[in-house]
């Protein structure tokens, strides 16, 4: 069972780096990108592993308030491409490039047991079975082969690891941790070349 919650679980593609993020109590849910066509029609990357489930959650909140409310929607390459109400020739829509659409926490359904948002694991600090801290947890990639913790270190380089129920066998919201188990620790930079080789070559 993937233990992130798929709501906003999503294969990496070419947008690797980017990660859902917690501001407040609202969640990223997906980013505007550039305009489609002459009829305010605009690209958007979403965080959700089905990309059409954007348009289960009702508006859609911008960081300033603004709200964006979904006329249309339909399936592109890594991308949906959406219709908002209120955009309706591509100047309008290319001032929109680039703006993060937030939704409520609470629109959000609980994760089942041992399953986790992406926004919850970030910033959890990482310790090994000893009790030492490793670092804090600052992304979760997907290169295609499952939910990767990217780890970085008080020092020295960052630090990937599988995140399965034996590679993090430990995880404890409220306190604001994880438990890492040591054999299964990759170091960061020769995994990040082999996930983003593998990412590049799909």
């Amino acid at each position: 069972m993937n233990r992130v919650h798929n709501i906003l679980s999503h294969s990496a593609g070419p947008d690797a780096d980017i990660n859902p993020i917690a501001e407040g109590d609202k969640i990223l849910l997906a980013r505007i990108g550039a305009p489609h066509g002459v009829r305010g029609e605009v690209r958007v990357k979403t965080f959700t592993a089905d990309p059409m489930a954007i348009r289960d959650y009702g508006p859609l909140a911008a960081a300033d308030g603004r709200l964006f409310q979904i006329e249309r929607l339909r399936a592109a390459t890594e991308v949906v491409v959406a219709k908002f109400r209120g955009l309706d020739d591509r100047d309008a829509a290319e001032a929109q490039n680039g703006v993060d659409l937030f939704v409520d926490r609470t629109a959000l359904p609980a994760p089942e047991e041992d399953e986790f948002y992406h926004a919850d694991l970030i910033g959890l600090a990482a310790y090994d079975q000893a009790g030492d801290l490793l670092g804090t947890v600052v992304a979760v990639h997907d290169f295609g082969a499952g939910d990767i913790l990217d780890i970085t270190p008080p020092r020295g380089p960052s630090l990937l690891t599988p995140f399965t129920k034996a590679a993090v066998p430990f995880v404890d919201l409220t306190a604001g941790r994880l438990v890492v188990a040591p054999l299964l620790e990759v170091e960061g930079e020769d995994e990040d070349k082999t996930g983003r080789e593998d990412t590049q070559g799909r």
